[in-house]
């Protein structure tokens, strides 16, 4: 057995327990992008996360661990493995930027429940992925990350420099194929789309949901249906994403396959929580409208959007929340007295940005655990409004509509809510589109937002080549 092994480091050699679980040292790796990685990385668990407005953005290859929970306290037995699991990682030389370092990339399904069968099955209640392979964009320079688990049969003399080899080694091998086997976004495939839910269908669930806030049962509930997508071959997210990269830049470009073959990815412009250090970044968005063909029809339907009473109460029950869920956490919020519109290629939202400073030391985990879900996605109260989800939605929301990101061992972290996503094993996928309902929603209405909210998937999916 292993009692104790000394890691050899470039300036000195490092006494570790038993404790110690994984080996992480990262060197530059100039020249190889994130969707190259990702391609390169096929046939093996990978995660992903960027956005053209984030100085910070990584991709990941294999799993050096995971951790996974389920239950009404998954949140906090997350952070606890995470802060067991940072205390076990030595890392070889500390002499790189503290960013660089390794990282869990996962989420957490919508709500508690039994694991879920079908395209949901490889995603439980809560999963994170420490990547055996990190790349991490920073501004201009990219770092490899290589996270080794430490094995009992190791042996412990020269296991900081095999470690530095085998990253010198990944280097070597992903400039050698650099630009040979870029996505290029141009694979097109014929679909075949069919709705889980009937216009009808949805349209009386709408109308039920509306009686109910009138009575007075609730303010609001987000309700979503779900269509399914069939491909001629099995599709590739790799190639989605470089098409989301080109139509939605700033939006949370994201992709969590815990097993080859079954993924989660989409392309969101909600940010659930941010925290660096003491600051918390936040943002209410509600109320939704589509593109102008023209910039002056463009500009009208941002000012009806503005003025729109429907429109303006769902989001001011939003910021309210927000604001009531971080109380506890946070202090000196801060927000402006009227909503900035966020627009998309196809559709434009009202957006609040929300900033305030933490309490406590518990960083992102909390803050994500007391935000989720927030009425954009869920409702007000957010009992009821779980109630009426969970027993009118006939498909499984599975990891749709939650929290998704990283951490870092500071307790620093970023979580966007998973929507314009899709969830896809080999030829099939599920996509997923919502509407808040309020006192005066019209069904027909909220039916044709979440068309607009299933454009930029299909599109992306399919480049336009669709059935049904």
């Amino acid at each position: 057995m292993l009692n104790t092994i000394l890691i050899e480091t470039p300036t000195q050699t490092k006494r570790v327990t038993p404790s110690a679980t994984v080996v992480s040292y990262s060197l530059p790796c100039p020249h190889v992008s994130l969707s190259h990685f990702l391609k390169v990385a096929a046939g093996r668990p990978r995660i992903y996360w960027e956005s053209d407005h984030l100085p910070v953005c990584l991709a990941g290859s294999g799993i050096a661990a995971a951790l996974s929970a389920g239950g009404p306290h998954r949140f906090r037995t997350i952070q606890q493995q995470a802060e067991q699991l940072f205390k076990q990682i030595v890392w070889v030389d500390r002499d790189v930027p503290a960013e660089a370092g390794p990282r869990l990339f996962g989420g957490f399904a919508f709500a508690p429940q039994p694991p879920a069968a079908g395209l949901w099955a490889a995603f439980p209640e809560a999963m994170f992925i420490l990547p055996r392979y990190q790349l991490t964009r920073l501004g201009e320079q990219t770092w490899l990350t290589v996270n080794r688990r430490v094995e009992a049969t190791d042996d412990p003399a020269g296991l900081a420099r095999r470690v530095r080899q085998e990253a010198g080694q990944a280097i070597a091998a992903l400039r050698v194929v650099n630009g040979h086997n870029r996505p290029s976004g141009r694979s097109h495939q014929q679909l075949q789309v069919s709705d889980l839910m009937s216009q009808t269908t949805w349209e009386e669930m709408v109308a039920a949901a509306t009686r109910r806030i009138r009575r007075g049962e609730l303010d609001k509930v987000v309700l979503a249906r779900a269509r399914q997508v069939n491909s001629a071959q099995p599709i590739d997210p790799a190639i989605v994403l470089a098409r989301l990269a080109r139509r939605y830049p700033d939006c949370y470009r994201f992709l969590f396959e815990p097993r080859p073959g079954h993924a989660f990815f989409g392309a969101t412009p909600e940010l659930l929580a941010e925290v660096t250090g003491s600051t918390v970044r936040t943002m209410a968005m509600a109320g939704s409208i589509r593109r102008g063909r023209s910039p002056e029809e463009d500009a009208a339907l941002g000012q009806q959007l503005r003025a729109d009473p429907k429109e303006q109460h769902e989001h001011a029950l939003t910021v309210e929340a927000i604001r009531e869920s971080l109380a506890p956490l946070v202090t000196h919020l801060r927000f402006p007295a009227e909503p900035e519109l966020c627009r998309l290629s196809n559709i434009q939202h009202l957006k609040t940005a929300i900033e305030g400073q933490l309490t406590g030391q518990g960083g992102i985990l909390p803050v994500v655990e007391a935000l989720h879900p927030t009425p954009a996605v869920g409702g007000r109260p957010r009992k009821t409004a779980l109630e009426i989800i969970a027993a009118q939605e006939p498909t499984p929301r599975g990891w749709y509509a939650a929290p998704i990101g990283w951490l870092d061992y500071q307790g620093n972290g970023l979580f966007a809510v998973a929507l314009r996503s899709a969830v896809n094993v080999g030829q099939q996928s599920w996509l997923f589109a919502g509407a808040g309902i309020v006192a005066d929603s019209v069904p027909r209405k909220e039916w044709d937002e979440t068309e607009l909210k299933f454009k930029p998937m299909l599109d992306a999916l399919a480049e336009n080549n669709l059935e049904g």
